[in-house]
């Protein structure tokens, strides 16, 4: 840090350094009934005793009541759940023995837990994954064998719970589900995993069984109102850290202006993934392991790149000591890039977040967040990687051309003592829940005792579903009764709709899959199509038959769908009145239509042309929070741009809901103008950008004065003189950020913020 702060070539780009202090651990004893010799085996792995968060969250789950632990990174989240789930196998009862099932989001973790539990050779504890990569011929064995079971939601939902009954001696005896990195769980993904684990409690009960729950998580907000979302449950929450943790320096970054400008001659910074891959090779240079985190695959690989380049001239030996790591790799692609980090062979690594969740990589030094990662729990489970072995560590967050990541790194109490954010999720969503109660009922029939448990809008959408002829209705309850598999309806990760697939016109080859929601904004005819490393340019989008044809490209540029928006008020649910302005938020119908895409240079974000498209429009019901200002305020504003200023407030807001409802910018959507048909006010609407909502509006509604504030903020704060990306210029901007008047926006904000609460 000294020699980054020392060169006065970047010193000014450092807008906030935060000293960390190092903080003393707490013991506690083991429980009492923790097996000889797991603490005989935890010993030799140099575990002496637990801390204090460890043994109290170890003891609710022993006593039956389901928990989260909500602590920092490398606090040892593992060893609370670990203790009460391998003593439920090692019970001296065999007839008390029982199972465990563990999920978390991505591959790379469950490995790396199955790799820490064998490395403790418990002979009783038969641990096995379950997952995509699980040859055919191990799953029977797993099945019928392991009683420690590593999966994720998407097996859980595809696999194990539509056929349950050959997991019924496993389910009959599963004490402990273990739901890992919770917060991860949000928006309409975990809306998804929310009803999958109900699905799960369903069918245990079917068996007898009734599993605890054991949550891990990264501080979170609300830890015990977020789990019992999730869950369906009752649960209680441990969040004070006892573990011990190095110091830390925390630098806030913010790459310079270039000569180059952008849309209607906006000034344009160097690209955050430019500037992280030299700040990575210096460190290289320097001997400090680091690992560096980019938002996006190819951004990954952008930076590893820009890494070695910049080695090849200053210290070519070391160019092979750094890597790119992401999902999409093989399986043993990616188990020899985290061995290799491990054992120091590797000393720079640039990695999406799928190194984030908990794979144990100890003993590095620095890290670099390419890009603000959506929440301060995510920038705080990332910076954690280093200094897991309680030495000194260094992070840095280098900002991205964004309003979000300008105001970050100009507010540094932003991030600072602020509490992090609490997990939103909607699993009353009946966009999420229809397709839940499809795939529930052809694993068990629906009865009028599962209505409670699905939720209380469950009986509503029964006889929609039943008129459907997706369910139906006898004495008994409600019946699948279609031939096909009820769990291709929800597709958990998506937004739901048929997957595109994504085809190699020259040789057949699958590629991938988009889901329909997303298929006219990234692979519309002309886009550029990432796939493990390789590129391809759209040539054809088949709609009817959902279908992308694709040909290996290397183009210099990305692409940037364009779209127009409409935007109609179904019902409004809740307002409040700030002085003769007012506060709204409601159901709403979106219609959308893809008219163009942009192209922009890879290394510069050049604009370089713009396309037209034909797309059929899409109408998405979904939930908004807007604002209104009264004609009489309207008048007030005098002689400004009406819609270009509302318009530059819309994309200011948008960029900086991230920080207060944890989404990410391509999550939500806008519309602005100065006469709405439906409210007859100058409206701005925020709105979330799934079927049915994820929660991200509603949180906008409820934050809606601190957030504002700081939306102004942002733009008063920006250093250009009439509008730029890192203010009120949007990436995805359907009017190609036309019109937009800066001025007006602080004005207008003004205005609309005079009688609002204080923040």
């Amino acid at each position: 840090m000294d020699r980054l702060l020392a060169d006065p070539f970047r010193r000014d780009r450092i807008t906030h350094v935060e000293r960390v202090p190092a903080r003393a651990g707490r013991r506690a004893d083991w429980p009492a009934w923790t097996p000889p010799t797991l603490v005989r085996r935890l010993a030799a792995a140099g575990i002496d005793a637990p801390w204090e968060h460890q043994a109290a969250a170890a003891e609710h789950a022993r006593s039956g009541r389901s928990v989260i632990i909500a602590t920092g990174t490398a606090s040892g989240k593992s060893l609370a759940y670990l203790l009460p789930a391998i003593a439920s196998i090692y019970e001296e009862d065999p007839r008390r023995e029982g199972t465990v099932l563990y999920l978390s989001p991505t591959k790379a973790l469950a490995a790396d837990q199955l790799r820490s539990l064998r490395s403790l050779r418990l002979t009783r504890v038969r641990a096995a994954t379950y997952d995509g990569d699980t040859p055919r011929e191990e799953r029977a064995w797993v099945r019928q064998h392991a009683n420690y079971v590593l999966t994720n939601p998407d097996m859980l939902h595809r696999s194990i719970l539509p056929s349950h009954g050959r997991w019924a001696a496993f389910l009959r005896r599963l004490r402990y589900v273990i739901v890992d990195e919770a917060h991860g769980y949000r928006g309409v993904f975990g809306s998804h995993v929310a009803q999958v684990l109900r699905r799960l409690r369903r069918v245990c009960a079917r068996y007898g069984s009734s599993p605890v729950f054991i949550l891990a998580s990264a501080t979170t907000s609300e830890p015990a109102t977020t789990a019992s979302r999730l869950t369906g449950l009752d649960v209680v929450a441990v969040d004070d850290d006892a573990s011990p943790r190095g110091p830390a320096t925390f630098a806030l970054w913010e790459p310079p202006l270039t000569e180059l400008r952008g849309e209607h001659g906006a000034p344009v910074r160097r690209t955050a993934t430019a500037e992280t891959g030299d700040l990575l090779a210096d460190l290289v240079v320097e001997g400090v392991q680091t690992l560096a985190f980019v938002r996006s695959r190819r951004g990954a690989e952008s930076v590893a790149l820009g890494a070695k380049r910049a080695l090849e001239e200053a210290a070519p030996e070391l160019v092979d000591q750094v890597a790119a790591y992401r999902a999409g790799y093989l399986p043993e692609d990616r188990r020899a890039l985290e061995a290799a980090l491990r054992s120091r062979d590797l000393i720079g690594l640039a990695s999406t977040n799928a190194l984030e969740l908990g794979v144990d990589v100890s003993g590095l030094d620095a890290v670099i967040v390419c890009g603000w990662p959506g929440t301060r729990a995510s920038l705080w489970q990332q910076a954690g990687r280093a200094g897991r072995s309680g030495q000194a560590a260094l992070a840095v967050l280098v900002a991205r051309d964004d309003p979000l990541d300008t105001y970050l790194v100009h507010h540094p109490e932003a991030i600072f003592g602020t509490p992090v954010e609490a997990t939103v999720l909607d699993p009353d969503n009946p966009y999420v829940l229809e397709p839940h109660l499809c795939a529930a009922a052809a694993e068990l029939p629906l009865t009028e005792d599962d209505l409670d448990l699905f939720g209380p809008s469950t009986a509503d959408l029964l006889p929609d579903l039943v008129r459907r002829g997706l369910l139906r209705r006898r004495p008994a309850g409600w019946y699948w009764t279609r031939r096909d598999k009820a769990a291709d309806l929800a597709d958990i990760r998506g937004a739901g709709g048929t997957p595109v697939q994504v085809v190699e016109a020259a040789t057949g080859r699958l590629l991938g899959t988009v889901d329909e929601a997303s298929a006219h904004t990234t692979v519309h005819e002309g886009a550029v199509y990432i796939h493990q490393g390789e590129t391809f340019i759209v040539q054809t989008l088949d709609l009817d038959d959902s279908v992308a044809l694709v040909e290996e490209a290397d183009p210099d540029y990305s692409t940037t769908a364009r779209d127009v928006t409409d935007i109609r008020v179904v019902e409004r649910l809740r307002s409040v009145a700030w002085g003769e302005a007012t506060l709204n938020y409601g159901t709403v119908d979106v219609t959308r239509q893809v008219v163009a895409y942009q192209m922009r240079r890879l290394q510069t974000g050049e604009m370089l042309g713009e396309k037209p498209l034909d797309l059929p429009p899409r109408t998405l019901r979904t939930r908004a929070v807007w604002w209104t200002l009264s004609q009489t305020q309207v008048e007030r504003l005098g002689d400004l741009d009406l819609a270009g200023s509302a318009h530059a407030a819309e994309h200011a807001s948008i960029g900086l809901l991230p920080l207060y409802a944890t989404c990410d910018r391509w999550d939500i959507g806008g519309v602005s103008t100065a006469l709405h048909p439906d409210t007859g006010l100058l409206t701005v609407f925020v709105y979330d950008g799934h079927e049915g909502g994820a929660g991200f509006a509603e949180r906008g509604y409820a934050n809606a004065a601190t957030w504002l504030h700081a939306t102004r903020e942002a733009i008063a704060a920006c250093e250009c003189e009439s509008g730029c990306p890192s203010c009120i210029q949007s990436p995805k901007c359907g009017n190609g950020n036309d019109p937009l008047d800066k001025h007006g926006a602080l004005v207008m904000l003004a205005e609309l913020l005079s009688h609002a609460p204080t923040p």
